[in-house]
């Protein structure tokens, strides 16, 4: 794509602009809009946010006002520039421990000194773009938070429900159900169901009427349902009541030794981040259930939320507030309630400002019960049954399981650092457990090992081997999906030392499908994938393997280039005979009787260059591959009479129950290029038609306001480079809009990766999760590909 140049009109004085006819029209200058998704989401957050920041206040030791303050600041700073369009920030419980301990040991308003501190150090943090290990956390660790927070909740919440008051812990407000509920309060107690009800039966209204009644939020109805019920009904119970701002006090310079502010300093900073970002990728694990506002709000720029973050915490600081972070439960209600922005987030804390400033007497008619029903209800929500049987499927309900109990009794931080060490136990666990058994069957000795292979079994992987009698035949089963340098090496030694024997050694995976072997670096270089590969081999037993041109010897007269033969085809036929069907005819003949059951769909450019079982170490039945120009998914109904690429994804998810989908493109794609030099006008040829898909692409490049896709370590070398990064995001975003993979991926049966493969480089790159730059980052030869995310 030409940028636009600046142009000498006939006023030397006033340059202008001209377009290339090629260029996408500029992007008009957009207005700013409240959508009313985000209008009624913030209405049911600050419903959450009012009682909870006065609740947490109130358990610091702050004044009650300091939570209003924070809650404000929260949702309009960190709201507008925080890198989580969601995320709502607020006074978090989280840090109520902390923060008590501080106000303790320095009183106020040095405890706001030391916000403002706290907040400069996130600032800085952020600036160096520290951020993106919080992506190594566990979707265990994600949902055993929430989980737990959750339970925090509406165990507290209950006691409110009741009619009495909460205690300062979990476990001290189990102790003290029993006797709450012999005192319970009946008016509170039939608010509260009052509300349960509404707020559980307004979304089901039937009929039509049901249908535009159900525009109003139900958080909003059920709180004011039941305001209106006790207000007519006289009842007595105890309700919203705001503090005066006459006694507010704003920051000041904490006193002490310089080590211990530091560290106070510090551990602020650590909390407020680490669950920010957590919530922050909590947050994306909620939206990525909602495709289509996935494609609106996209993955949450981390770094550009601990900057949000911090900003938000010297402003709350330096006003008087509590710190501020990234709350889990008013996210959650967020995206519940149906926010679409940012605006959400933004509206509910230029309604908590209202409401302390302006609406005094009408919140104080709200009944305490009612909201703290509702919070409970969000609560309950968060325990994701979904979630459960998730994790229990991967086997880390163990993870899951202490996350939760640790965030329930001990605190958030303390929580999931618990999980990361259980997370980190298991992975060491299961990478160190290796079984190695020997058997002798019918004359040839059977070597099974199960697990992952690494320098650690290598003592007891050499006893059995040589268990095997000199020049026996053996089989060598590998059930695992690693083995490190040192493993190979000593299995590789035994293999040749009894081979040399006479001896036959067959090395196996986990279904007894035989391994090719490296061939002799004495004879050639070449490996198991060369039958393919067009390259000269000095060894003649592998010149079967050459490419049909090289081996024909009929070369152009003129430009000395290998001349097309007519028995190509049948040459390359003939070597896959003699080569490499020995090698696969058992593993095919297995597909054949249990037909195909690949894992991916993979969906990439017809380029010829591309061959997708070397980029991805694949074999037979790994993948369902799609093959166009220029690795397009046409939208839901823009096909144009073109259901191929549609009715492929539909195959591959619905009726082959593939776990992932990979978008590939790769560069120097000439799809990319004729999309780029295309003019407007002219006949409609077939390729004109079909790269009309790709047109939202360029659009996108072209938008200033969306991040560049870019690569690990540099720049894309050009606009084409460009336009194939992008492409390969904006692909992504039209595979969520089909049906059949928005289910899937709603029910968390589907994941969605991008890739790029440099074909001058040999260099594949994968699209990082939650990245905000939507960065691809570089493969190295040590990384997993089959895990991209």
């Amino acid at each position: 794509m030409s940028a636009c140049v600046p142009t000498r009109a006939a006023d030397p004085t006033r340059p202008a602009r001209t377009h290339q006819p090629h260029s996408p029209p500029p992007t008009p200058p957009r207005r700013f809009r409240i959508e009313s998704a985000d209008l009624s989401a913030s209405i049911a957050v600050f419903l959450i946010a009012l009682p909870l920041s006065l609740g947490i206040a109130l358990a610091t030791g702050a004044p009650l006002q300091a939570g209003l303050v924070a809650a404000a600041v929260g949702g309009l700073v960190a709201g507008r520039l925080g890198g989580s369009a969601l995320q709502v920030s607020g006074p978090a419980a989280g840090l109520t421990v902390v923060t008590a301990e501080l106000i303790q040991h320095y009183g106020w308003r040095a405890t706001c000194g030391i916000t403002v501190l706290a907040g400069l150090t996130q600032l800085g943090l952020g600036c160096l773009r520290v951020a993106r290990t919080a992506l190594a956390v566990s979707p265990a660790i994600v949902h055993g938070m929430l989980a737990g927070i959750g339970v925090t909740i509406a165990v507290a919440q209950l006691h409110i429900v009741l009619g009495g008051v909460p205690q300062s812990s979990v476990l001290a407000n189990l102790v003290g159900l029993p006797d709450q509920v012999a005192r319970m309060q009946p008016a509170a107690v039939s608010m509260s169901v009052l509300t349960l009800v509404l707020l559980f039966a307004w979304p089901r209204l039937p009929g039509r009427t049901g249908r535009l009644l159900r525009k109003v939020p139900a958080a909003l109805v059920a709180v004011a349902g039941a305001t209106a019920t006790a207000s007519l009904a006289g009842l007595t119970l105890p309700r919203v009541d705001l503090p005066s701002w006459s006694s507010h006090a704003l920051a000041g310079l904490p006193e002490g030794p310089v080590l211990g502010v530091a560290a106070a300093v510090l551990t602020v900073t650590l909390v407020c981040s680490v669950q920010s970002l957590l919530g922050a990728v909590a947050v994306d694990k909620l939206v990525s259930a909602r495709p289509e506002l996935q494609v609106r709000v996209g993955r949450s720029a981390l770094d550009r939320e601990l900057l949000g973050q911090g900003a938000a915490n010297v402003v709350s600081g330096a006003l008087g507030g509590l710190p501020v972070a990234g709350v889990a439960v008013r996210s959650s209600a967020n995206v519940q309630a149906g926010a679409v922005s940012r605006n959400s987030t933004m509206l509910h804390g230029v309604f908590v400002v209202v409401a302390a400033l302006l609406m005094v007497p009408i919140l104080e008619l709200i009944p305490l019960a009612s909201l703290a029903a509702l919070v409970m209800a969000v609560g309950i929500q968060m325990v994701s049954l979904h979630h459960i049987r998730t994790v229990t499927r991967h086997r880390e309900v163990l993870v899951y399981a202490v996350t939760t109990l640790g965030v329930v009794f001990l605190g958030v931080l303390e929580g999931v650092a618990l999980g990361v060490a259980v997370a980190v136990g298991v992975a060491l666990h299961r990478l160190t457990r290796t079984r190695i058994t020997h058997e002798e069957k019918g004359g040839v000795h059977h070597v099974r090992v199960r697990g992952q292979l690494t320098f650690l079994a290598v003592p007891r992987l050499s006893r059995a081997l040589h268990l095997i009698p000199r020049g026996a035949d053996t089989v060598v089963e590998l059930d695992g999906s690693f083995m490190d340098h040192a493993a190979y090496e000593s299995l590789q030694d035994w293999q040749s030392a009894h081979s040399a024997q006479g001896a036959t050694v067959e090395i196996t995976g986990r279904a007894g499908t035989r391994i090719a072997e490296p061939a002799d670096s004495a004879h050639c270089r070449c490996r198991p994938w060369t039958p393919w590969r067009n390259h000269h081999c000095e060894d003649p037993s592998a010149m079967g393997s050459a490419s049909p041109d090289t081996r024909s010897g009929e070369r152009d007269e003129e430009t000395g280039e290998p001349r097309p033969s007519g028995h190509q085809l049948a040459r390359g036929i003939s070597a896959f005979q003699r080569n490499t069907a020995p090698l696969v005819r058992e593993e095919l003949a297995r597909l054949a009787r249990e037909g195909q059951r690949p894992s991916q769909l993979f969906l990439t450019c017809a380029d010829s260059r591309l061959v997708t079982s070397m980029i991805t170490s694949s074999g037979p039945g790994d993948l369902f591959v799609v093959r166009n120009v220029g690795n397009l998914v046409p939208l839901p109904g823009e096909e144009s009479g073109d259901d191929s690429v549609a009715a492929a994804i539909e195959y591959a998810v619905d009726v082959l129950k593939v776990r992932s989908i990979t978008v590939c493109g790769h560069s120097g794609c000439g799809a990319m290029q004729a999309l780029l030099a295309s003019e407007p006008g002219g006949a409609l040829t077939p390729l004109k038609r079909w790269l009309r898909h790709g047109r939202p692409s360029v659009e996108r490049m072209a938008d200033e306001h969306r991040p560049k896709p870019r690569l690990t370590g540099r720049a894309p070398a050009d606009t084409v480079e460009q336009l194939c990064l992008t492409n390969v995001v904006q692909q992504l975003e039209h595979l969520r809009a089909h049906d059949s993979v928005a289910r899937a991926l709603r029910d968390g049966a589907l994941e969605l990766h991008g890739m790029y493969f440099h074909v001058g480089e040999a260099q594949a790159y994968l699209l990082a999760d939650g990245d905000e730059a939507e960065l691809f980052g570089h493969v190295g030869a040590a990384d997993d590909l089959r895990h991209p995310a």
